[in-house]
């Protein structure tokens, strides 16, 4: 089974609870400590981005045992790369570079809700204030719920200055 087969499998599927709340909580755990090292050796951070994976991996605090958590963090990084990545055939040898677009990268850990990688403090490295509040805001914009449903105590939207309740309301009751 390939390090892709593997975490997609330990990952998606729970044969027992407590063992894979241990594997998620490890991969979290991993995660943020990986993303600590790239943030933190920015802009000079090319030994944590780019390498053979089973060095990179090493690099970056994973080990021979959890190559299938390290494929888990190139699963979720990809969508914030400039390059592609084909994770499910990442072996040990396979050349890895990481071109991380950050700021795509900083929105993509809002909209997954991992505050625990948004709010490392190694992002003021990365992103200067203004620009982490500008993607915050985007973010918030882009996720603000919309109805176009028209609520009883709304203006009526024939224009006629009456709540919706006292006008068009009235013929749909």
């Amino acid at each position: 089974m390939s390090y892709y087969e593997t975490w997609i499998d330990r990952s998606e599927t729970v044969r027992d609870q407590t063992s894979y709340t241990y594997y998620i909580n490890t991969y979290y755990a991993m995660e943020k400590d990986a993303y600590d090292k790239i943030l933190s050796a920015y802009p000079d951070n090319s030994e944590f981005t780019s390498g053979k994976a089973s060095e990179l991996a090493s690099r970056l605090g994973f080990n021979k045992d959890t190559m299938d958590i390290f494929v888990g963090f190139l699963d979720g990084i990809k969508t914030s790369l400039k390059n592609e990545l084909d994770v499910e055939n990442v072996d040990d040898d396979t050349e890895i570079s990481l071109d991380i677009d950050y700021e795509k990268l900083y929105y993509n850990m809002r909209d997954a809700k991992a505050s625990w990688l948004f709010k490392l403090s190694s992002w003021k490295n990365v992103l200067d204030e203004n620009t982490a509040a500008q993607i915050a805001r985007e973010y918030r914009e882009a996720n603000i719920a919309h109805s176009d449903k028209v609520g009883r105590n709304d203006p009526c939207p024939c224009g006629s200055g009456k709540k919706y309740k006292n006008c068009c309301g009235k013929k749909v009751n």
